[in-house]
């Protein structure tokens, strides 16, 4: 019979367990589903016969928070979440959340900041001893020196940190076995240093540069002293992402402390894949945070079919090549129809299939065939600048898997919202694929992301050109019409990233005028740990060329950049009106609203309608005052009548 890993030494107990094998500490409620990390973990160490119990959340104040379960046999196991634990906390204005969908009732301030850190430096007080293991999202995006937007400086491996033995990166089910069973058969954990998909600390790295062709990076002082320094060791590292390529990369502390990273694992195949997600999954939260309103991120996955890892999109802004890697990986039609067809038993499903995706929803094969034997380029991207004419761009597997899950009994529709890359779309010869996503997977707007109009923005960015967006809405309004659709696109749009300045934010402004589309929500760029536009923020420089590049960090000029894009709201007024006369586009202040972005202020209007008038007086000098107070009352008139239309 299934049921939920014990959060509770009762719990522990009723499975007859006197010691548990890992205790896992996270950062996150405890929800048994396959869209979270720490589950599909502690379920893959279940499936080799591994004990492992729960401790979400403890109280980070108090040493016996972690020790629910007392001492377990191997080791700790840490994650932060789901999300990086500042991302989670803070807004890029570096403002408290108040809500996070990651725990009981939305309720914040349930984990600390830099959540990793913190639980190690618990468990090491409470156990001095013990393994600990770490891995998820934040220990694998801050696995050698990165720098910290929240703290503003460059920051040391969080493994040096937080005094864990060992870092797990990446998508980390075949390093957990290896270290899980390296530790069962008595290594010590200061000695697993081979395993792939791993981080460990060294005092003698001579085996490592001398015998496996490592790459010693400049030194942590280095890197703090030179900015320039920083942004060649990342390029570096951006460069050795590759199972087969990648080379191990070692970073020096201090006299003779040394964090080394090994190459990645290798990519899933088809079938682990599928063994993975068709564990015995509970596919729901702990029933013991009922009480408090259940978990919110449950929500948006439940009934959602992830159907690939890994991505070849290169965005700039984006971590996945980092922690997910660039070869796409899959799992076959069978097991996600398996997976839906178990959605439709349970009594929540109201015949709606949310999503069918992953880090790119369209990518169900890797770009091409070599990525496989070869490994993926380390000096070219796969869409970026344009295709490359290796990219095998075709469809017609996640054609054939999606009419499979719309033909399930009890499946009245089956969405797309993880998200297209239209460009991969469009190299496609066959628009097979454009045609039934407008027929059958869109419900009035499809969400994609060309981020920008600037082209010197969108090189930065790694994403296609403004033309191959265009080109996009243009075929994707025809196959509506031909259909007899009324459905649109709206677009993801970032504010202030690197290389934007106020011309390439009046640009966007403009193209958002044109298209007769305000955006909801702008998001404005946020320099998480271990992107390439990060490492522009930090450093001013492109790492892949070294050139310099523009960047706005200051908080007044971002909220410049971001107003102009919801220029139409009426708190933006004296943003938009300030950007628009410091780049001297007064013609964008005016009446016309087919080409103008705000009007002039109506105070400003009326003294000068004033001035006239009292101008004229002063010519005619008789017979006035009836008219002037005429003047007066339509004028008033009119503003009123025009402030309504406004609002």
């Amino acid at each position: 019979m299934k049921q939920f890993l014990p959060i509770t030494k009762t719990e522990m107990s009723e499975r007859g367990w006197e010691q548990a094998d890992f205790v896992f500490v996270i950062g996150d409620a405890y929800v048994d589903h396959s869209s979270f990390g720490p589950a599909i973990i502690s379920r893959v160490l279940e499936s080799r016969g591994y004990k492992v119990c729960i401790i979400s959340q403890p109280d980070w104040t108090d040493e016996e928070s972690i020790a629910v379960f007392g001492e377990p046999r191997l080791g700790f196991l840490v994650c932060a979440g789901n999300m990086d634990s500042m991302v989670n906390h803070f807004t890029v204005n570096k403002k408290r959340r108040s809500f996070d969908a990651y725990t009981p009732g939305g309720k914040p301030g349930r984990r600390p900041d830099y959540a990793t850190i913190v639980y190690c430096n618990l468990i090491r007080r409470k156990y001095k001893k013990v393994p600990i293991v770490i891995g998820g999202i934040e220990a694998s995006l801050r696995r050698l020196a990165h720098y910290d937007y929240w703290s503003d400086r460059l920051k040391h491996s969080i493994l040096m940190d937080s005094g864990a033995n060992l870092l797990l990166y990446g998508m980390g089910e075949l390093s957990i076995v290896e270290v899980a069973d390296a530790l069962n058969s008595g290594i010590a954990a200061e000695d697993i240093t081979y395993v792939p998909g791993t981080v460990y600390k060294a005092k003698d790295v001579t085996d490592v540069l001398e015998q496996r062709n490592g790459i010693l990076l400049p030194d942590f002082d280095t890197l703090s002293a030179d900015k320039l320094e920083y942004a060649r060791s990342f390029l570096i590292q951006y460069q050795n992402t590759d199972f087969l390529t990648a080379r191990p990369l070692v970073e020096k502390y201090g006299e003779k402390r040394y964090v080394v990273q090994n190459p990645p694992s290798r990519p899933l195949t088809t079938q682990e894949l599928d063994d993975i997600y068709e564990l015995p999954y509970m596919n729901n939260y702990h029933p013991s945070y009922e009480a408090e309103g259940g978990v919110p991120a449950i929500s948006e996955i439940l009934f959602s079919l992830t159907s690939n890892r890994g991505c070849f999109g290169g965005c700039s802004f984006c971590a996945l090549t980092f922690h997910q890697g660039r070869i796409v990986q899959t799992r076959s039609h069978e097991s996600l129809l398996r997976e839906a067809q178990a959605m439709t038993r349970d009594p929540r499903f109201k015949g709606y299939i949310h999503d069918v995706g992953g880090p790119t929803a369209n990518f169900r094969r890797p770009a091409c065939d070599r990525q496989l034997t070869k490994g993926v380029c380390t000096n070219r991207q796969c869409l970026y600048p344009k295709p490359c004419a290796n990219l095998k761009a075709d469809h017609s597997d996640y054609i054939a898997l999606l009419r499979k899950l719309r033909a399930l009994p009890g499946v009245k529709k089956v969405f797309i919202r993880s998200g297209i890359r239209f460009d991969y779309l469009l190299a496609d010869r066959d628009q097979t694929f454009l045609r039934e996503l407008c027929k059958y997977h869109v419900s009035g707007q499809l969400r994609v992301a060309p981020e920008h109009v600037s082209d010197h923005v969108l090189d930065l960015m790694g994403k296609p050109r403004n033309e191959v967006y265009q080109e996009f809405c243009r075929r994707f309004e025809k196959v509506n019409q031909q259909l007899g659709l009324e459905q649109y696109v709206v677009p993801y749009l970032i504010s202030s990233h690197p290389g934007s300045d106020l011309k390439d934010a009046i640009a966007l402004a403009e193209s958002i005028r044109d298209m007769g589309y305000m955006p909801e929500q702008v998001q404005d760029f946020y320099p998480t740990p271990s992107t390439i536009s990060t490492c522009m923020y930090y450093t001013g420089v492109d790492p892949r060329t070294m050139k310099k590049v523009e960047i706005t960090s200051k908080p007044h000029e971002k909220a410049l950049q971001r107003a102009l894009i919801q220029y139409r709201l009426p708190e933006n007024y004296d943003l938009v009106k300030e950007a628009l006369l410091r780049e001297g586009r007064q013609d964008l202040i005016g009446f016309d609203k087919s080409r103008c972005l705000i009007p002039p202020r109506k105070t400003e209007q009326m003294k000068k309608s004033s001035g006239e008038r009292k101008t004229s007086v002063e010519k005619k000098k008789q017979g006035t005052s009836g008219k002037k107070s005429g003047e007066r009352k339509l004028t008033a008139h009119q503003r009123g009548k025009r402030r309504g239309r406004d609002v």
